[in-house]
């Protein structure tokens, strides 16, 4: 039996009745921290020009555009909510995988469950399977082997196993279905170590959510794919890929971002937060990090809030002068700050020895801050969010009205909030702003 064919069996026929609690749980906190990103991100030029596009290419339909008036079809309103949600870099990740699946899977169950009419159970079994089959895949790769960490070269598998499972597809079905969504997906180049500061190309997720869900449809209508495509053994672990299916469940692996910028950063992040004297003089600062930081664009002075997003000079910078709420998510305004770019300009970065093989399955970091006192020095190996160090319902919750409030008003918000834990037929039908009484 090919690879493809050995998951999609798993995922086609694994009784919805044997998925353990736990992960129910964590798939519900995963959607609460997804809609938070996607309210950070509502409003980005990434998300604006995507759900433009995806009203004109796709057309109306059933599935909702999230936070927003429209409806489209569920290519479109998944494409458009996948591109809002990870647009500021604050949608969860996996450290095996070293990306994004979220971003990807969860518009896309939603969207082909609202379309479908599916149950609360049917759109949440469907976004565990998608989360396990796009993290098996991404982590099983050789590291020697990898040409990107972009999440589009590989979250298109759990998409298109996550609408296969909403669609009932048979496992032949799914498995061309995987099978056409894995060799049709974007090439997505690595655009966040590229010098060009103006792409919001960044991880290529909303391709490869339109990607896996083409490969669904089509695998219904009785398109092929080429099942053998993970059977190469130089570039995929084969037992990684189908090692205890159903015994161990990878959404339950993924961290959490309190803070809108490359995970990369964020361990230099809490632990500025935690060194900082507010007022006081920043004389100097140095970040110590693992190698591939060093490969990101690091742009001093960034022009977009992409590239700030793929810079420790800004982002730490940021968090040094403001906090973490100026993190939670970036001001644009802050790209021009005369005294964040200054910081920026002095601030030391370099790869340690100590760190040197910790990517991708930890992202540590020490800090060295001098504010006038002499110099101190913290080392964080977990930073927030992480597995090791998680966050809380109530602090995903928190992120959710602090990043949101700048584009969802906050009668809205106190309305969707309850909505996340009612089941998604409330969600769905707040999910869309409120339309003004003209009797008033």
């Amino acid at each position: 039996m090919y690879i493809i064919e050995e998951l999609a069996t798993f995922v086609a026929g694994y009784p919805s009745a044997d998925i353990p609690r736990q992960a129910r749980e964590a798939a519900s906190l995963l959607l609460a921290d997804l809609m938070a990103a996607t309210a950070a991100g509502l409003h980005s030029p990434l998300a604006t020009a995507a759900r433009a596009a995806a009203a004109d290419l796709y057309g109306a339909g059933p599935a909702r555009v999230w936070l927003t008036d429209l409806s489209l079809s569920p290519a479109g309103a998944a494409m458009a909510n996948a591109a809002a949600a990870s647009a500021l870099d604050i949608d969860d990740g996996h450290r095996g995988a070293a990306g994004h699946a979220g971003a990807g899977v969860i518009p896309a169950a939603l969207a082909v469950g609202q379309a479908l009419g599916s149950s609360d159970e049917q759109i949440i079994d469907a976004m565990i399977f998608g989360y396990d089959v796009a993290l098996r895949v991404a982590t099983s790769r050789p590291t020697s082997t990898i040409e990107t960490y972009s999440s589009g070269r590989w979250v298109g598998y759990g998409v298109a196993a996550a609408a296969g499972r909403l669609l009932g597809l048979n496992a032949a079905q799914l498995a061309h279905a995987m099978a056409i969504a894995g060799a049709e997906g974007p090439i997505s180049f690595p655009t966040g170590s590229s010098k060009y500061q103006g792409s919001t190309v960044k991880e290529a997720i909303p391709p490869a959510v339109t990607a896996g869900l083409t490969g669904a449809y089509r695998a219904r209508a009785g398109a092929n794919g080429p099942i053998d495509l993970l059977d190469k053994p130089t570039h995929f672990d084969r037992e990684i890929l189908t090692g205890g299916l159903g015994q161990s469940w990878w959404l339950q692996q993924c961290y959490l971002k309190p803070y809108a910028c490359c995970r990369y950063m964020h361990a230099a992040v809490d632990a500025i937060v935690q060194l900082r004297q507010p007022g006081k003089t920043i004389r100097s600062l140095r970040i110590e990090t693992f190698p591939q930081g060093l490969r990101l664009s690091n742009a001093r002075a960034p022009k977009t809030l992409e590239a700030g997003q793929y810079s420790f000079y800004f982002s730490c910078a940021l968090a040094a002068l403001h906090g973490a709420a100026a993190l939670q998510p970036v001001d644009p305004a802050r790209l021009t700050d005369p005294d964040v770019l200054d910081l920026a300009g002095r601030i030391e970065l370099v790869a340690h020895e100590d760190f040197a093989d910790s990517f991708p399955k930890g992202t540590p970091c020490r800090v060295i801050l001098d504010q006038g006192e002499g110099p101190q020095s913290l080392t964080v190996l977990h930073p927030l969010g992480d597995v090791a160090n998680p966050m809380s319902r109530e602090q995903v919750i928190d992120k959710f009205r602090r990043i949101g409030a700048a584009s969802v008003d906050t009668h809205w918000l106190d309305k969707i909030l309850p909505a996340l834990d009612r089941g998604f037929g409330p969600l769905f039908s707040v999910l869309s702003p409120p339309r003004p009484d003209l009797n008033k």
